[in-house]
């Protein structure tokens, strides 16, 4: 999952839609708004591209002045009814 979320749409050969919007938004204000974006980008990239996942829950977490987050994505691996739990960083807000 952690390919799908960063890889930018567009950049894999034979396969242009694969990946999310994630890397779209780094360079976005981290607001609200922002926010928003970030859980509906996960959500729908684990759902086209990891069809044996379901996502429970998304929480963004321990936002620094620099931009610095984790995303932290819940759910259920289906085949298996096995929890699932993921943290992935990310760089919002322009920071460097």
């Amino acid at each position: 999952m952690r390919d799908i979320l960063t890889t930018r749409l567009g950049t894999r050969v034979m396969r242009r839609e694969y990946g999310s919007l994630l890397p779209e938004l780094v360079d976005q204000p981290f607001n609200d708004v922002t926010r928003l974006r970030v859980y509906a980008a996960s959500v729908m990239a684990i759902m086209r591209w990891e069809p044996r996942v379901s996502v429970s829950r998304v929480q963004l977490h321990g936002a620094t002045l620099q931009g610095q987050v984790v995303i932290d994505i819940e759910g259920r691996i289906l085949d298996r009814n096995q929890a699932l739990s993921m943290c992935l960083p990310l760089q919002l807000g322009g920071g460097a």
